[in-house]
């Protein structure tokens, strides 16, 4: 009897080594959705799970690197500060991929004043925050993120302006920023699709429903609500360098964005008028979107082209980690000649 040619990606590897462990979030949890798409991007891509460093800080959001690439390597920071750990993750060995799982909570505050200075060095790494707009491991309190006017289950009112993580992260420096629904299948799956092709700081605000505490009559952030005033920029096409193949779209109506590794990203505008790659336009775009109750979805900015935090520094092509002794520290004659120097 013949049997079954296993399926495998282009590395040669079954999807079930991009799997993690079986999750422990609420059924319905919009977290769940985005590990899938995470899985699915990785696979198709034909990143080796091992290259791939996963990382998280604290909260629901920070339990999901889990739950897919389970024999990467993993790192769950304390509450807020994932940043430094993947930082000195890719100073010590750039020849990884760092994927960064945070929460609005992790994110926008404890974590703030480190989200601000990754997004301004361009570190390279994909950056995900899993956006319910509470605090769901300590019963739903709002989070920074939560929209003025939105309420609690409870019918409590949101009376604080939210942070636009989005609009923070255009304003301080990051190269690759968007906006995706747990619900877009495929929407989310070809930004991350795109975000393994770039290299520096990618910035993906996906807003995922908390069924437990917030997705009621009221909220801005439910299934319901997010559905009936998403707001997509652009449909959202990507052609991998090891596919490229010829894709045909009527003059005019698509924007191509070439990618680090020769992948292709193709933007069918839905408004004609939008450039993601203007900085000024991306800003007024979440700024008219948000006074309409809506949210812009897609690719909100993108710098292709310039160098990552790496790249400044001028590391050398070797992983730091691996680096004989002799030429990580200079010999005594460098320091003599220092010291003399200073007589």
């Amino acid at each position: 009897m013949a049997t079954v040619p296993l399926k495998v990606n282009r590395i040669g590897l079954e999807p079930q080594l991009y799997k993690g462990g079986k999750t422990t979030l609420c059924a319905g949890c919009g977290h769940n959705s985005i590990s899938e798409r995470i899985i699915e991007a990785f696979y198709e891509m034909g990143v080796d799970p091992q290259q791939v460093v996963k990382l998280s800080g604290i909260g629901c959001s920070s339990k999901s690197p889990a739950y897919f690439l389970g024999s990467s390597h993993g790192f769950n920071a304390v509450h807020g500060r994932m940043p430094s750990v993947g930082t000195g993750a890719m100073l010590a060995n750039q020849k990884l991929i760092a994927i960064g799982v945070s929460g609005d909570g992790d994110t926008g505050a404890i974590g703030i004043g480190q989200f601000v200075h990754l997004m301004r060095r361009n570190l390279p790494i994909i950056y995900i925050i899993e956006d319910n707009g509470c605090y769901g491991l300590t019963k739903g309190q709002f989070s920074p993120t939560a929209d003025l006017g939105s309420t609690l289950k409870n019918g409590v009112v949101n009376d604080l302006q939210p942070i636009d993580t989005c609009a923070l992260a255009i304003q301080l420096g990051a190269t690759f920023v968007a906006r995706s629904f747990s619900g877009d299948k495929k929407q989310l799956l070809n930004l991350l699709k795109a975000a393994l092709s770039h290299r520096g700081t990618v910035m993906l605000d996906v807003i995922s429903p908390c069924v437990t505490f917030n997705d009621h009559e009221g909220s801005t952030k439910s299934y319901a609500y997010v559905k009936d005033h998403d707001d997509p920029l652009e449909e959202v096409s990507f052609v991998p360098f090891f596919e490229d193949i010829t894709v045909e779209y009527e003059p005019g109506s698509v924007q191509e964005v070439k990618m680090h590794d020769g992948s292709r990203l193709l933007l069918k505008k839905l408004d004609e008028a939008y450039d993601p790659t203007d900085k000024i336009q991306a800003m007024r775009t979440l700024h008219e979107t948000s006074r309409r109750g809506e949210f812009a979805t897609g690719i909100i900015y993108i710098e292709p082209d310039r160098d990552d935090f790496l790249k400044q520094l001028n590391v050398v092509d070797e992983p730091l980690a691996s680096l004989p002794l002799d030429r990580t520290r200079p010999p005594q004659a460098a320091l003599d000649e220092i010291m003399e120097s200073l007589r």
